[in-house]
């Protein structure tokens, strides 16, 4: 009778951690079905939902809550509870937001990392949402290596063959594009496809090799160039509403934070194994055209790079105080990165 005492008690106990379990609703800005991209948002629910006792995930695909570029105001209102996404989807509402996604000729995956965990990185990041009026806690939660910086239907020889291009672009890069003299919209994974394919746009951008191949690119746009000058790495947030990251326990917050730092390990690490296939299979069997920008192209992004962070600073107190301090830790870095690793062959 004891025995069953007992084993009725830890059964009510349980019963009880159960129902005091919080469950959240969480978007992703990008489709499970996405490698990389959408599985990130995946594994995170995974490794959350595998350590926790207090809270738990439930992982929603872009437009089955809100559409993607609406992540953001719904975790803010609280009309959803949580998003994964990639502050570059809020380039339109807020200048310095591309700052903490991916940066053109800025710094690749471990220097970026550096500066958000050991640096400013991750206080400039909240106070961005925090002055902006966004009810939000944000924590950093994927990374993923460079990108491709392009899917075009023509070879592309010179800076003139960019002009008057209809192409799809993503963050900070879609300025240094609209310089050279290319149209560029933003669009979601999912009507890429249908807007090459019909002529709405002339080329895309949109991710890394094995992402781009799921999508099919190439059946329309065979030249695909490199490096990812634009996107040298990309790194994605956890957004979670204010009152609803408020009202958790400090267990539960930690055991988030815990879970955001795992994906950004396995995120990254996925990336940089399961690329250099995606590659050559392009090549090989999808009549892909692997080109690297001649120097004089480089060299007028790299110009035009430029000219985007004055016009983003001009009247934006706050673009400039981020951007200094990156680059402050920026020369920093480079102290070490010159001296430590090998030379690039």
């Amino acid at each position: 009778m004891k025995n069953f005492v007992m084993a009725a008690v830890a059964g009510l106990t349980m019963s009880s951690a159960a129902t005091a379990q919080e469950t959240l609703e969480m978007t992703s800005a990008f489709g499970r079905n996405l490698p990389i991209l959408g599985t990130a948002a995946v594994d995170f629910v995974e490794k959350i939902n595998g350590i926790s006792t207090e809270v738990e995930f439930e992982h929603f695909d872009p437009n089955e809550l809100v559409p993607t570029l609406e992540a953001l105001d719904a975790v803010s209102n609280g009309s959803i509870d949580a998003a994964y996404a990639t502050t570059g989807y809020w380039q339109g509402k807020i200048n310095a937001a591309s700052l903490f996604a991916a940066v053109p000729f800025g710094p690749e995956a471990g220097e970026f990392m550096g500066w958000i965990l050991y640096d400013d990185g991750a206080k400039y990041w909240q106070q961005m949402y925090d002055d902006n009026g966004y009810h939000v806690k944000t924590l950093p939660c994927g990374i993923i290596a460079p990108e491709t910086s392009g899917w075009f239907k023509e070879e592309i020889k010179t800076v003139e063959d960019l002009q008057g291009l209809n192409m799809r672009f993503f963050g900070l890069g879609a300025k240094v594009m609209e310089n050279l003299g290319v149209s560029t919209s933003l669009l979601g994974a999912s009507d890429i496809f249908p807007a090459l394919e019909r002529g709405a746009i002339d080329a895309t951008e949109f991710s890394m090799p094995l992402i781009d191949a799921r999508l099919g690119f190439h059946k329309i746009a065979s030249y695909n160039y490199f490096p990812g000058w634009h996107q040298p790495s990309t790194l994605f947030e956890l957004l979670i509403n204010g009152d609803v990251w408020e009202d958790m326990g400090e267990v539960a917050q930690k055991q988030i934070e815990v879970a955001c730092l795992a994906n950004i390990t396995t995120n990254l690490a996925e990336g940089e194994a399961t690329n250099f296939a995606a590659m050559v299979d392009n090549v090989e069997n999808n009549g892909v055209i692997i080109k690297q920008w001649p120097e004089e192209i480089m060299t007028a992004f790299e110009t035009s790079w430029g000219k985007v962070v004055d016009e983003l600073g001009a009247d934006d107190p706050f673009f400039q105080e981020v951007w200094a301090d990156l680059q402050e830790y920026r020369e920093g870095y480079a102290v070490w990165s010159k001296s430590i690793y090998l030379p690039r062959q």
